[in-house]
């Protein structure tokens, strides 16, 4: 009998516990975008150590406080994608020195690569903001053998550099900010649409018109 009771008191506090899990799972963690609505509109940036070691993963964090501290004041007036793009590439250099520059300050002789490329990024919460898994272009800081943990967030628009210090987003300006970027890119792409309509179009009147000149020349 006592051995019924105890069992079914077990059972009660992992029901209770899974249960707590489980109903902690399924809270609304904010809005999440489709792929297709973010694949374009977005810079991410990813920092990645050269092991796993404690001491590796404590330089990647110092790098990186680093390189948003540089970077922010650069990015935080970007008002597009391509302009993102090119401050990223002019200060890409600088950057790498900088990174460098704090890898030697704490003891270590680790190589720098920087690139920026499309990388393959899991599902990631910032703030209200919920990205799918997906392919996204990235500006990637490697340190050293770069066979550690990662660190990303998003360059543009500036999710991850509105307080390096808290870690924390402006949830609702971010999100502002995304929506407005996914709202270009969608304008943009019909705009570019209506020109390769138009220009389809145009095509079989100008073949009709040379014909006609070929035409009333013979006649």
């Amino acid at each position: 009998m006592k051995r019924i009771i105890v069992r079914l008191l077990l059972l009660c506090i992992c029901t209770s516990i899974f249960g707590g899990c489980t109903s902690t799972l399924n809270i609304d963690a904010g809005k999440t975008y489709n792929y297709e609505d973010v694949e374009d509109v977005l810079i991410r940036f990813h920092v990645i150590a050269n092991s796993d070691t404690e001491e590796d993963q404590n330089l990647k964090l110092k790098v990186r406080d680093k390189v948003i501290e540089y970077m922010y004041p650069y990015l935080k007036e970007s008002s597009s994608l391509e302009e993102s793009r090119n401050i990223i590439i002019s200060k890409e250099v600088e950057v790498e020195g900088l990174a460098l520059k704090v890898i030697k300050e704490n003891g270590y002789g680790y190589s720098v690569k920087t690139e920026l490329s499309r990388e393959n990024f899991p599902e990631k919460a910032y703030g209200n903001i919920i990205l799918p898994q997906g392919e996204y272009e990235a500006f990637r800081v490697i340190i050293g053998n770069g066979e550690g943990k990662n660190w990303w967030c998003v360059m543009f628009p500036p999710l991850c550099f509105i307080d390096v210090t808290k870690g924390q987003v402006q949830e609702q300006e971010s999100e502002n900010q995304l929506d407005e970027q996914i709202e270009q890119s969608k304008e943009t792409e019909k705009i570019e649409m209506s020109k390769k309509e138009d220009a389809e179009d145009e095509a079989p009147k100008v073949k009709f018109k040379i014909v006609e000149i070929f035409k009333n020349i013979f006649d």
